[in-house]
């Protein structure tokens, strides 16, 4: 997967380089509308990470021109501009995600990853007994019927699906459920766990509590190993 990154702040630019490349991507930088604008023009990119507030030309410019030209290149937005008035004309013009900064590098991964996988028409779908959830449309289901699952319970439950029969610490579901700037106690995370084992009751799926030490979600018992 080739990504486009566009980020006049060099900092920022850098460390997202480095980290898309130790995960296995290609990653052009380009420092300034312009330059972004030519690289589209010249290249072909499975993703542009765009910010806003780019020299030269801006973001929002970038992208109107881009979307003009009919190319369906996945856009990231990435940008400080994160009042409501700014991310509505941003997706207007056709981005397909949008991030404010300050933010979480793995939160910023997992969007690429999702990006990824919508472009390439590809689902990552996780099974358990009569559970499925959908990682790329970010969905349970039971025997086809969705799950009417919070963000906070669909975020849980990913982990734990992940992490099947292994315990999971309530500091590791803390630390992937929460950006930049949030906060959730041990004492929501047990809310969280109580509301989602409920909705798992017709499942077969359990999520079992090991106290003091977290949780652990068992498989049906025709699925365990021997």
């Amino acid at each position: 997967m080739r990504i486009l990154l566009a980020e006049d702040d060099r900092i920022i630019a850098d460390g997202l380089c480095r980290s898309l490349r130790h995960g296995g991507y290609a990653v052009d930088c380009a420092d300034n509308g312009i330059d972004a604008e030519t690289a589209l023009l010249t290249n072909t990119y499975d993703l542009l990470i765009l910010d806003l507030g780019l020299p030269k030309l801006p973001g929002l410019e970038v992208l109107r021109r881009l979307r003009a030209r009919k190319a369906n290149t996945p856009v990231l937005i990435l940008t400080a501009l994160d009042a409501i008035d700014d991310r509505v004309r941003g997706l207007d013009l056709g981005a397909d995600d949008y991030m404010a900064k300050p933010f979480e590098l793995a939160e910023l991964e997992a969007r690429v990853r999702a990006l990824s996988r919508r472009s390439s028409g590809t689902t990552r779908v996780m099974e358990c007994g009569t559970l499925t959830f959908d990682q790329t449309d970010r969905c349970a289901l039971v025997n086809g019927e969705r799950l009417d699952l919070s963000a906070r319970e669909l975020g849980i439950l990913e982990i734990l699906l992940t992490r099947a029969n292994r315990l999971v610490s309530k500091d590791h579901l803390v630390d992937h459920l929460c950006g930049w700037g949030e906060e959730v106690s041990h004492n929501a995370i047990e809310v969280y766990v109580h509301r989602l084992r409920r909705k798992l009751e017709s499942t077969g799926v359990n999520i079992i509590t090991m106290r003091g030490l977290g949780y652990y979600l068992e498989k049906p018992a025709d699925e365990r190993r021997p």
